[in-house]
């Protein structure tokens, strides 16, 4: 009867044992190993939205929004000894074609500033390509140079009014008109700004030492960032 019950405890034990080593050999490192390639499985599938994310984003930043080309015209010395500056402001698309009346400044000096007014919004609209906060918003302000008062540049855009670059093209919804009509409201009332997805809201006066016979490109990205490109050569005028 011992020998019988000694016989069957061993059996137990070892059935135990037998259960036991197969849990830590092999279902445990088994789980283990599953955990790990699930776990990877959602690393690459972050990763790949990521790096998805970051595709989108920068064709975004490669993208321009808003584009003028600038041509120095004529550079020289008025009667007086000053150094005038002659330009002629035009927009333009993307292939290069005017979308507006050409406008011509003369400005005494050769460093010439374009002031301008900026709205950016929440990167995640401009990664969604939101139809209306999908990129940022610029307005030419003015134009002037650094020997003269900023307030007696010439006028471009409307201040307080939707530029009519952007009226031409689709038509200025309720929305940016309120944006442009409550500009500074909303640039300095962070809550109000949110409210409206806007990120950034800001004067910006870039500005490029003019040469003469040089033409240069004033671009917007969508993200908001002004560029001003480095001048090329004027093609000469066309014989008539």
């Amino acid at each position: 009867m011992r020998n019988g019950l000694a016989f069957l405890a061993g059996s137990v034990v070892l059935a135990a044992t037998s259960v036991y080593l197969s849990y830590e050999l092999v279902v445990k490192p088994r789980q283990a190993l599953q955990t790990q390639i699930r776990e990877q499985k959602e690393t690459i599938l972050k990763l790949e939205q990521e790096k998805q994310r970051l595709e989108t984003y920068l064709k975004i930043l490669k993208h321009i929004d808003r584009r003028a080309r600038v041509e120095v015209l004529l550079q020289g010395n008025d009667s007086k000894g000053n150094l005038q500056t002659t330009i002629r402001f035009t927009e333009i698309d993307d292939a290069g074609k005017p979308i507006d009346t050409p406008r011509e400044f003369t400005l005494p000096g050769q460093e010439v500033y374009f002031d301008t007014l900026v709205i950016k919004f929440d990167d995640h609209f401009v990664e969604q390509g939101d139809p209306i906060k999908g990129a940022a918003l610029m307005l030419f302000r003015r134009v002037f140079s650094s020997t003269m008062r900023a307030e007696d540049g010439f006028v471009i855009d409307k201040e307080g009014q939707v530029p009519e670059v952007y009226e031409g093209r689709q038509g200025a919804s309720e929305f940016e008109k309120d944006l442009w009509k409550r500009f500074w409201d909303l640039a300095n009332d962070e809550k109000l700004a949110k409210e409206r997805g806007v990120r950034a809201i800001h004067g910006d006066a870039p500005y490029m030492r003019m040469e003469p016979d040089r033409v240069y490109e004033i671009c917007l990205r969508s993200t908001g960032e002004i560029i001003i490109t480095p001048g090329t050569h004027m093609a000469p005028a066309k014989a008539e």
